[in-house]
């Protein structure tokens, strides 16, 4: 990546667009202006920026609400299961930005009264121990904080959810439209059109230091009706009235 992002600089690229914190640091570092679409964490907290009403760089974007999102994917999992205490969480612990994600999770169980059992991946043979893991202690319930890694090994996670009967919610709606039982997370479509938004700025002109980080303000819940029935979940219908998608 850092090679690709030289040959982008020396090819005159006016901007970048990046979907994870990897791509986002290279590009903070290559002097391109960047604009952070998805995927990065907390931009303050990482260093990508100086702070979100003042980026002082060559970076600008959308930033993760990561503690407000955790704390309502976790009372979704609880109104799906009212008895719920133990949640399992997968995430890519290799990649900081998804680090400081599933601490705010972490931070937002506890608040909640709930155990946290951590299940860091840096690579997919390490999804086996994970799920080995939870055979030995098994949870109520899984979080799985979205990156590339885990997005690439969805399916796994999928099948391991739907064998143990384990309810799990994900960051991305389009998970649940592939399988996944629900998602809670920003509008996709909302942040890259915003993202597209903060390119043509740049594009006439202003600077990255110059435009605040925005946050997202719409956000969906995905509900796979499908999915809950070949697991023999009950689904309460507060949970459906709150869904602003049910896949059938």
């Amino acid at each position: 990546m850092p090679q690709q992002m030289q040959e982008l600089k020396t090819a005159n690229v006016d901007v970048v667009v990046t979907v994870s914190y990897p791509a986002a640091l290279i590009a903070k570092s290559s002097g391109i202006p960047t604009v952070i679409a998805t995927g990065s964490g907390d931009p303050v907290a990482t260093g990508l920026v100086a702070s979100l009403a003042r980026p002082g760089g060559n970076v600008t974007g959308l930033s993760d609400v990561a503690t407000t999102l955790s704390t309502k994917r976790l009372s979704l999992l609880k109104e799906m299961l009212p008895q719920l205490r133990r949640v399992a969480m997968l995430w890519n612990k290799g990649d900081r930005g998804m680090s400081l994600r599933y601490e705010a999770s972490a931070v937002a169980a506890q608040e909640l009264g709930v155990i946290v059992q951590p299940l860091g991946v840096r690579e997919p043979d390490d999804f086996i121990e994970a799920f080995d893991t939870m055979n030995r202690a098994r949870p109520d319930a899984i979080l799985m904080v979205s990156d590339s890694l885990t997005l690439l090994n969805r399916r796994r996670v999928f099948e391991y959810a739907a064998e143990r009967r384990l309810p799990a919610i994900y960051e991305t709606d389009s998970l649940t439209r592939e399988g996944g039982l629900m998602s809670y997370g920003p509008d996709r479509r909302e942040i890259f059109e915003r993202s597209a938004a903060l390119v043509d700025r740049i594009f006439k002109g202003t600077k990255p230091a110059d435009l605040p980080v925005e946050q997202p303000t719409r956000f969906l819940f995905v509900l796979n009706l499908k999915t809950a029935k070949a697991m023999g979940l009950n689904v309460p219908n507060t949970l459906l009235a709150l869904a602003d998608e049910v896949v059938e």
